[in-house]
């Protein structure tokens, strides 16, 4: 081999390198961008989830009463997931608001636990694509009737697949985790397959589990013995698990979402950086309340 062929062969090589190594470093300082972008996020939004037949405007109340009392006002997000996989968005997150609420509904709304698992993966491919858009790191997760039972699946199913994202608290309100069965001696489907998934749940979660009493066992839709069936999914699972019964006005399944106690719960457990202790009554939230914390 002459040294000129020698030459040509080192140039061409040289420069077959180079022009893969231009595309690999842009892609690792885009990469690198990314990252840095995730792990230095502020943002920690507050996810909510509908129960059955309720759409993304279920919570317009609640959003609203939790802004007359702060400082820092919560953006408003809305979300919806169609049963073709298309995801459409409603308002936005304002700059420099690191604890927007995100509402995520579904055009298949309907009650049942095989609509239920449907819901849990269309929310699934809603969260990828949020935190996709938002880079945040971790957040906070209430849901709404059926919408406690969508997040206990996605919990149990999806959620091992977002292993640097933490949920840091979930709040469940008037959540049917045995649906209208008052015995737990009657597990449905639904409720034997969380608990024996259960150990798929972050174990350093904090997990509130609301009750609504406006007759002596029932919220006039669920049954509390329902609603307390929870504890056999979450309890000495997770880091926390804090039952609370709300009692008096408002304290029917449709409207515990705005019952101004809960929206004083969502306040001091569930907010990051709100003032603690007082409700919009100037009473003490504890006061109309029944509360463990089991872990």
């Amino acid at each position: 081999m002459t040294k000129k062929r020698t030459r040509i062969i080192l140039f061409v090589t040289l420069i077959f390198i180079i022009l893969l190594a231009i595309p690999s470093y842009f892609w690792t300082k885009s990469n690198i961008k990314e990252l840095n972008a995730f792990y230095n996020s502020k943002l920690s939004p507050v996810i909510m989830i509908p129960g059955s037949s309720a759409t993304e405007n279920r919570f317009d109340t609640l959003v609203t009463k939790l802004n007359q009392h702060t400082r820092n006002k919560h953006s408003l997000l809305k979300v919806k997931v169609w049963n073709n996989g298309k995801i459409t968005y409603k308002g936005k997150i304002r700059a420099n608001d690191n604890e927007p609420i995100i509402v995520v509904g579904f055009e298949n709304n309907k009650d049942g636990y095989s609509n239920i698992k449907k819901q849990a993966r269309m929310f699934n491919q809603a969260f990828a694509a949020l935190q996709t858009r938002y880079k945040f790191n971790n957040f906070k997760g209430i849901g709404h009737s059926n919408g406690g039972l969508i997040y206990t699946d996605f919990l149990e199913q999806y959620f091992n697949e977002y292993s640097q994202v933490e949920i840091k608290r979930l709040m469940t309100i008037g959540t049917p985790y045995n649906f209208d069965e008052t015995s737990i001696s009657n597990k449905t489907e639904m409720l034997a397959d969380f608990i024996a998934n259960r150990e798929s749940i972050p174990t350093n979660l904090t997990v509130y589990s609301v009750a609504g009493t406006e007759t002596y066992d029932s919220d006039r839709l669920v049954p509390e013995s329902s609603v307390s069936a929870g504890k056999y999914i979450y309890q000495k699972q997770v880091k926390h698990f804090t039952e609370i019964t709300v009692t008096g006005e408002d304290a029917e399944h449709s409207d515990l979402p705005q019952n101004d106690e809960v929206v004083s719960l969502i306040e001091r457990y569930m907010l990051d950086n709100q003032n603690q202790g007082m409700n919009r009554k100037g009473k003490n939230p504890q006061d109309n309340l029944q509360k463990q914390d089991k872990k």
